[in-house]
C-alpha cells in the first residue's frame, strides 16, 4: 500500500507498464517461435524457404524494436538475430543429394 499520492501514482503506472512489456514480449517470443516452427517444417515440404525468409525478416525486425524500447537487452537480441539466421541459413545451403554411381557410369 502506498504511502504518498505520489508513490500511488507511481503504482499505477508500474501496473500499466508491465501489462504492456508482458504483452510485447510474449508477442516477440511468439514471433521468434514461428520462425523455429516455419525453419523445422521447410524439409518436410509444409512449408518453403521463402516463407521461413519472411518470418525471419519480421522477428529481425521486433527483435530490433524490443531492444530499442528496452524490452530486452540489445545482447540478447543480437545474439537472438545471430541463432535465427544461422538456422535459416543452414536451411538455404541444403546439400544436393549425392550422385550414384549408376548415373556417373
Amino acid at each position: 500500500m502506498p504511502n504518498t499520492e505520489s508513490a500511488a501514482r507511481a503504482l499505477r503506472k508500474m501496473e500499466r507498464r508491465r501489462v504492456r512489456n508482458r504483452h510485447q514480449r510474449s508477442a516477440l517470443r511468439t514471433t521468434v517461435k514461428k520462425v523455429r516452427a516455419t525453419a523445422a517444417a521447410v524439409p518436410g515440404g509444409t512449408h518453403s524457404l521463402d516463407e521461413a525468409k519472411t518470418a525471419l525478416h519480421l522477428a529481425i525486425k521486433k527483435l530490433d524494436q524490443s531492444a530499442a524500447k528496452h524490452l530486452i537487452h540489445p545482447n540478447k537480441a543480437a545474439r537472438d538475430k545471430s541463432r535465427l539466421t544461422k538456422l535459416i541459413n543452414k536451411l538455404s545451403a541444403a546439400p544436393t543429394p549425392p550422385a550414384t554411381e549408376a548415373a556417373a557410369s
